[in-house]
C-alpha cells in the first residue's frame, strides 16, 4: 500500500495493490494492520455507497458535527470522481483551503478525508460508484454542509455551477463566512 499526503498532509492518497493475471485481480482494499503500520489509525464502522447515474453530479461538501464527526476513507469502484476536501478547522494554518484529487477505479486509489474537513465530489463518467468507509455512524441531527461553488474556496469544479446535478439540501447549504465554528 502506497501512502501519499497531499499539500493539506492530514489528507492522504491511499493506494492498494492489485495482482491481476488472465482472470481478472485481487485488491485487499482495507486492513486495519497495514493501515497501523503505516500509521493510520482508524476505527472505520459503517460503509456506505453512492451511484451516481450523470457526468457532473456533485456531492457536498458534507461534513458531521462532534461527537459524531467522520473521517472518510473514500474509493470509487466503477468510474471517476474529483473529490474535494475543505479544511474546517477554526485556527488551522490551512482553514478554508481545500485540497483535491481524481480519485478512479482506473487508478485504483482512495483518499482518506480526517474529522475537520468538509468533503465533495463531482463525477466525472457516467455510472460512477463511490464506496466509503466512515468512522462514525450517521446522525441527522449533526449532519452538516459547506456550499459547494462558494467563491472563496477556489475550487475548480470541472462542470459550470448551472451545469451540475446538485440535491435541493446541497443548494442551500451556507457560505464558508457563514459557518458556525465546528471544530
Amino acid at each position: 500500500m502506497d501512502v501519499v499526503a497531499l499539500s493539506i498532509p492530514e489528507v492522504k492518497i491511499i493506494r492498494p495493490k492489485k495482482f491481476g493475471d488472465h482472470r481478472g485481480f485481487f485488491s485487499e482494499t482495507y486492513n486495519k494492520k497495514t493501515f497501523e503500520a503505516a500509521g493510520l489509525h482508524y476505527d472505520f464502522v459503517q460503509d456506505n455507497q453512492s451511484l451516481s447515474a450523470e457526468v457532473g453530479t456533485v456531492r457536498g461538501l458534507h461534513f458531521q458535527l462532534p461527537p459524531f464527526a467522520q473521517d472518510k476513507l473514500v474509493r470509487v469502484v466503477r468510474g471517476a470522481i474529483l473529490d474535494v476536501a475543505v479544511d474546517i478547522r477554526k485556527g488551522s494554518p490551512t482553514f478554508g483551503q481545500h485540497v483535491s484529487a481524481v480519485i478512479s477505479a482506473e487508478e485504483w486509489n482512495q483518499i482518506l478525508v480526517p474529522v475537520g474537513f468538509a468533503h465533495g465530489f463531482c463525477t466525472l463518467e457516467p455510472n460512477t460508484e463511490v464506496v466509503y468507509k466512515v468512522t462514525n455512524f450517521y446522525s441527522a441531527a449533526h449532519d452538516r454542509g459547506l456550499l459547494w461553488n462558494d467563491p472563496t474556496l477556489g475550487i475548480e469544479w470541472p462542470i459550470a455551477a448551472g451545469k451540475a446535478l446538485l440535491s435541493d439540501k446541497d443548494l442551500k447549504h451556507p457560505r464558508l463566512a457563514e459557518l458556525d465554528e465546528c471544530f
